[in-house]
């Protein structure tokens, strides 16, 4: 009597078990789990708001890019990432040729996003774009003297350009653009000019650039336009203040075009939650998220149905170099090389 009750109850509590296993199963928690580089308030607020509209959760993890690529190479099938962001061509054509993307398919992402920003394979997708262009300043510069990264070599220039070290990955990129226009041996002469007509050693980042502008170690930075904007809005007055003693020059407008770079996403070769990680991507190429991005970060929407904020559209239209950024990748190993080759450091 006594063993079948104890039976009976280890078949119940074994059946208890059971059924609650499937009930886990069936309401187990839907994530999308992200290792991100970018670390921007406006990138926190989508992710809570996709959220909110399909009860996914996003689960994050930030680094550079150069460990969360190192990260995904570890950790190999058993990743748990879903998706990988990260700003610059280059460094999304890193990851591609490392493996750790799988290409996607999705009518929503090729309709809002244009083929120049994206990989022609689907490996990765542009979320804003950037310029580099040039901060100058509005006290010792005309605007009129100004025209190409080309023009930059000429000896007028000479002790009077700012610009990162040759290891800023925004810096690789553009070179890469150099030699897609002017092959390498051009690319060279480039680099080697624009390098004999630095004001100091390349260093900082590019705030440092346009706070040197500003206080008067040099006349004209390369820098990416967000910053700019992020700078004019700090909280911090001498932020504002360097920001306020600048202006903006959109270089190559009668030629190629403005350089201008991405960042983006790719859905990781071992992703857990692909669909998952599909649906964000497309979440964050629609209208809403794009609108959030341009006026909280002052970066270009990739959207072409979404305006610019209205700081962006203080600065005016421009023509930007219509290069599929996918070459900036595939260039990035001889923009490398050409950097050490004249020096640049």
């Amino acid at each position: 009597m006594l063993k079948n009750i104890i039976k009976s109850t280890l078949i119940a509590s074994f059946g208890a078990i059971l059924f609650s296993c499937g009930g886990t199963a069936e309401q187990k928690e839907e994530v999308v789990n992200v290792y991100t580089h970018r670390h921007y308030e406006a990138d926190q607020q989508l992710f809570d708001k996709f959220t909110e509209q399909t009860g996914i959760k996003v689960n994050v993890v930030s680094a550079s890019a150069d460990e969360l690529i190192q990260k995904l190479e570890l950790e190999g099938a058993n990743s748990p990432a879903d998706v990988l962001i990260t700003v610059d061509a280059g460094r999304l054509h890193r990851a591609e040729s490392k493996g750790l993307f799988q290409s996607v398919s999705s009518e929503t992402l090729n309709s809002n996003i244009p083929a120049k920003f994206r990989d022609p394979e689907g490996f990765w997708f542009g979320l804003t774009y950037r310029a580099r262009i040039f901060a100058y300043s509005t006290e010792r510069v005309k605007p009129e003297e100004l025209s190409t990264y080309e023009a930059l070599t000429e000896p007028q220039w000479k002790g009077r350009i700012l610009t990162r070290s040759s290891e800023n990955i925004y810096n690789q990129s553009l070179m890469a653009s150099v030699i897609a226009q002017h092959g390498k041996e051009g690319a060279e002469q480039w680099a080697a000019g624009l390098l004999a007509n630095m004001a100091r050693e390349p260093k900082g980042s590019d705030r440092d650039q346009i706070k040197a502008v500003a206080a008067g170690e040099g006349d004209v930075a390369i820098v990416n336009t967000y910053y700019i904007g992020i700078m004019l809005n700090d909280e911090n007055e001498e932020e504002r203040k360097a920001a306020e003693k600048i202006a903006i020059f959109f270089p190559n407008q009668n030629d190629r075009g403005t350089h201008i770079n991405i960042s983006g996403a790719g859905v990781t070769k071992h992703a857990p939650n692909k669909d998952n990680a599909i649906k964000l991507i497309e979440f964050l190429s629609a209208a809403e998220a794009q609108g959030m991005l341009a006026n909280i970060n002052f970066e270009y929407p990739v959207n072409p149905n979404v305006a610019f904020s209205v700081l962006l559209t203080q600065w005016g239209t421009f023509k930007a170099d219509e290069v599929n950024l996918s070459v900036l990748g595939d260039n990035n190993s001889d923009a490398v090389v050409i950097f050490d080759k004249v020096g640049w450091k």
